[in-house]
């Protein structure tokens, strides 16, 4: 068994400690919060924008409560910390915990820089060599949907892709107590709810040779709306829609359309039960319900059976993290100067 800390008490806390109540191997047995927020395991008025909505309460004589990371760090009965803080947080926390030999599981985004992002692939590669791992929690590599469109895309199951297209657009998150709507913090829309597509498109096509978008601030002073082209040398037409700019009542939404040589398929979440539909010529449409809980339950498990196996988390590695970040910058540095931008 695995303990674990868990620095931060929002939404994505909530979100995790659901999963790990479904992760064999793993134990939150810590919380840490310098503020002292949620501390006392009521998280019931703590909600978000996807996964399920029934209320959380730790049983706190379980687990201690923390107000002060380097303690946290330094508690010898905690062997991972999930880092689920503010952006601007994520590179001190990571660098002190692999430090200190803890294992590290952190939100994305990485950074909200590419150099900070390197600062810590470097770090995560010297600790990697002595045993301690860290994995960027990039979740919808390990949602079953996505997951399921990765295998058909890198297989060629229904041929070649000849074009891809990605959404992912709410209102303006209203569960970061401010954080996100500092866009020099968090990056805005783009780098915290569109870089899920961003990485999600390296994950299945790898890095495009140039990015061109458009967008622009509304809510957070960052980029929060961003279409973007990927461009790729005879490779299929990529496209992705990231915002926070939608109208309250707007919620969320995430969906996507994969058109293969021989078959389409279409995710769109506000359809329910019939989210995933395959079209195939000649047969009729078929309702897809791959198997599996949401991602933070697939990146949970990979995590932690990873360390237990000894080996490094292979789905998503740091360095993949750092690439997400960075593509994100190039589409800012496109809508800044409204020209196409080159990857290195």
């Amino acid at each position: 068994m695995i303990n674990v800390g868990i620095v931060g008490t929002g939404f994505m806390t909530v979100a995790h400690l659901k999963a790990y109540q479904k992760t064999p191997g793993a134990k939150v047995v810590a919380l840490c919060n310098p503020s002292g927020r949620n501390l006392d395991g009521d998280f019931s008025k703590v909600a978000g924008n996807v996964g399920d909505p029934n209320p959380v309460r730790l049983d706190m004589t379980q687990v201690k409560a923390y107000r002060d990371v380097a303690a946290l760090l330094a508690d010898p009965d905690v062997q991972a910390i999930d880092i689920c803080t503010p952006t601007r947080t994520h590179v001190d926390i990571a660098l002190a915990a692999l430090a200190a030999g803890k294992h590290v599981l952190v939100e994305k985004p990485l950074a909200r820089r590419t150099g900070d992002a390197r600062r810590i692939v470097e770090a995560a590669d010297a600790a990697a060599r002595r045993g301690i791992f860290l994995m960027p929690a990039m979740c919808i590599r390990f949602w079953p949907e996505y997951a399921w469109v990765h295998r058909a895309i890198r297989a060629e199951t229904y041929g070649r892709v000849l074009d891809a297209r990605f959404r992912r657009v709410a209102q303006a998150p209203g569960w970061g107590h401010g954080h996100f709507l500092r866009g020099d913090d968090s990056g805005g829309g783009l780098l915290d709810l569109h870089i899920h597509d961003t990485d999600f498109i390296l994950h299945c096509f790898g890095k495009p040779r140039s990015v061109t978008s458009g967008g622009y601030a509304r809510v957070s002073g960052a980029i929060d709306h961003v279409c973007t082209l990927y461009r790729y040398p005879d490779g299929p037409v990529v496209t992705a829609e990231g915002s926070w700019a939608m109208s309250e009542g707007f919620g969320f939404n995430m969906a996507f359309t994969v058109n293969f040589e021989r078959a389409t398929v279409d995710f769109d979440l506000a359809r329910g039960a019939e989210a995933m539909r395959l079209f195939v010529p000649g047969a009729p449409a078929t309702t897809l319900k791959p198997d599996g809980g949401d991602g933070y339950i697939g990146e949970l498990r990979h995590f932690f059976e990873s360390i237990a196996a000894g080996r490094a988390p292979s789905v998503v590695t740091p360095a993949d993290g750092m690439a997400a970040v960075e593509v994100c910058e190039a589409e800012e540095r496109s809508i800044a100067l409204g020209e196409t931008v080159t990857l290195p």
